[in-house]
C-alpha cells in the first residue's frame, strides 16, 4: 500500500492527528490491516452467513 493511499485511508477514518502525530504507525497498522484483509476468505454465496445466526435463549 503506497503512502498516498494510506493517508487518504487514515484522513477518511478520522485519524489525521495519528497521522500527523505518529506517521509510521499508522502506516503499519494500514498494512497489517490490508494484509489481514486479504487473507479472509469471502463466501462464494454472498447470502451465506460466516456464521449460525445468533438467537437469544434462556441459558445465558
Amino acid at each position: 500500500m503506497d503512502k498516498e493511499t494510506i493517508e487518504v485511508l487514515a484522513r477518511s477514518a478520522g485519524l489525521a492527528k495519528a497521522l500527523a502525530e505518529f506517521p509510521e504507525d499508522v502506516a503499519i497498522s494500514a498494512r497489517q490491516a490490508a494484509d489481514v484483509a486479504r487473507k479472509i476468505k469471502r463466501p462464494a454465496d454472498p447470502t451465506a452467513e460466516p456464521w449460525p445466526p445468533m438467537k437469544a435463549g434462556t441459558t445465558l
